[in-house]
């Protein structure tokens, strides 16, 4: 799970101050945000707490696509993806800016083909978002932890088959693509609906659901040539490929790569300078 959070403090006269990080465990990176910079937090939330999680954007294909989402959302009037931005107005709570910035984020390019999802961990009534996010965007409500089936599991090494063993023969034959008619027997496998028996080649799905689109290379989804259902692109390949089937341990932090503002410091402690090296003189 690759998530760009927003927190908020719950300190009594200091409710406003907000935080935008990165994460791959929610619930976990919230203990260390409340537990200080000993117990893995950053240096601008440590002794400013309690925090609170507001909400979390997942579904990011990559950790490059959620990193340029989290730094374009803390610096965006650096950012190339929000021309018109607005600065903060005057008297603009530091939370109600943010929340501003994010339904423009989603919006905007290359993030608003992705199949992102939003949750809400704060209880309803949720402030309105302006404007409204794509379509295709998922909003959600639940707890601080990731949703069921979202952490990232490890892949099973397969047994090599033994050479003296004859391969066992399919008994059902592959199926045929629903739009090329052609049987799916090569790479890559084909993408099935979750409602009706169809499956079709990934390039000829992509097609049929570019067609009121052809400016993109990717869609954001489309109707089943089969039962009809409007059905999102990344949903068929996150129910394809496993939902994050990531190669990280459970709960591992990623090192973050140098996407940050050249003015901002890291929240790493700094390294304690070793020994000065001793100098040899020669006879």
């Amino acid at each position: 799970m690759r998530a760009v959070y927003l927190l908020r403090s719950s300190r009594a006269g200091n409710r406003d101050r907000s935080y935008i990080g990165f994460t791959v465990d929610p619930g976990r990176r919230l203990r260390q945000h409340n537990g200080g910079r000993r117990r893995g937090g950053a240096r601008r939330t440590s002794g400013r707490g309690p925090w609170e999680m507001e909400l979390y954007v997942y579904g990011f294909p990559s950790h490059v696509a959620a990193l340029r989402f989290e730094w374009a959302w803390q610096h965006p009037a650096a950012s190339r993806r929000l021309p018109t931005f607005t600065p903060r107005r005057p008297r603009e709570r530091p939370i109600a800016f943010a929340l501003r910035l994010l339904p423009r984020l989603l919006c905007a390019p290359p993030w608003s083909r992705l199949p992102l999802r939003l949750r809400w961990l704060r209880p309803p009534p949720h402030p309105p978002l302006c404007p409204a996010p794509p379509p295709h965007v998922v909003v959600e409500e639940g707890g601080a932890g990731p949703p069921h089936g979202t952490r990232p599991r490890r892949r099973r090494r397969r047994r090599p088959p033994d050479r003296d063993t004859p391969p066992a023969a399919e008994d059902t034959p592959p199926p045929p693509c629903a739009l090329c008619g052609e049987l799916c027997v090569e790479a890559p496998p084909p993408l099935r609906c979750p409602r009706c028996p169809v499956a079709a080649h990934p390039p000829c799905l992509a097609r049929h659901f570019l067609r009121s689109d052809p400016a993109h290379l990717l869609p954001v989804g489309g109707d089943c040539p089969g039962c009809h259902t409007h059905l999102l692109w990344g949903d068929l390949i996150r129910h394809h490929l496993g939902e994050d089937n990531d190669d990280e341990e459970e709960g591992a932090e990623p090192e973050a790569p140098a996407l940050v503002h050249p003015t901002d410091q890291p929240d790493r402690a700094e390294p304690t300078p070793g020994p000065a090296p001793q100098k040899l003189t020669f006879q």
